[in-house]
């Protein structure tokens, strides 16, 4: 095995992808990183400037200027930067500026890991084409709008379910349809449905998926 091991988490909205990969990163001390994040500061940037995140020059401006220090920001978890994230993330030109970084990241896992554990709808089809182990997790759209609904909720705000379920499904048809990167599995991810698991069950299953190809791997790490 040559270089740092990566583990691909890919996966629709809300399916639980990004708190599995942060569990997964944790139980195998490598570094995380949740490229989700990185779409949402561009449509940050682009709201913030008064642009409009369906015009590619609006938004391949944002994604040049983009801060990744800033990820821990509150807003971006917004519905609103959500969804302006899946309008940007279509535009070739922003997925070409944001695919070094990420390269970079899974090639030097920050902090001397020996590996990185890496989210998001394109990272074992596009980014990491050669990661050591891939999933692929989903779940019905309507339990993954329960989730997001119960998230916003424990938020103190208060969400409308419906208009939840609406906007995951308006999301998964744009994700899905984008002619740059569509979400799909790899050929090669395992495939994992978390629509009656709890994320203890769907840490064991993802766990149970990854371990051995990981292990292995390990095993040639100096």
């Amino acid at each position: 095995m040559s270089g740092p091991i990566v583990i691909a988490v890919d996966g629709t909205a809300a399916s639980g992808k990004g708190t599995l990969a942060q569990k997964l990163a944790e139980h195998f001390s490598f570094a995380h990183l949740d490229s989700g994040s990185l779409y949402r500061l561009v449509a940050l940037g682009v709201v913030d400037a008064g642009g409009n995140p369906g015009n590619e020059t609006d938004a391949l401006a944002a994604a040049r200027a983009i801060d990744v220090n800033g990820r821990d920001n509150v807003r971006l978890r917004s519905a609103a930067v959500g969804d302006a994230a899946s309008i940007v993330s279509a535009h070739p030109a922003v997925r070409t500026v944001l695919l070094k970084f990420q390269r970079d990241f899974a090639a030097h896992p920050l902090g001397g890991a020996k590996g990185a554990v890496i989210d998001g709808r394109d990272i074992g089809s596009i980014i990491c084409p050669d990661a050591t182990a891939k999933l692929f997790v989903d779940a019905t759209p309507d339990v993954r709008a329960h989730r997001r609904w119960l998230e916003l909720t424990q938020r103190r705000a208060e969400p409308d379910e419906a208009a939840i379920l609406k906007e995951i499904e308006e999301r998964d048809r744009r994700d899905r349809e984008r002619t740059a990167s569509p979400l799909k599995p790899a050929p090669d991810a395992l495939l994992l449905d978390t629509t009656h698991l709890d994320i203890d069950a769907a840490f064991a299953a993802a766990l149970a998926l990854v371990k051995p190809k990981v292990e292995e791997a390990l095993k040639a790490v100096p």
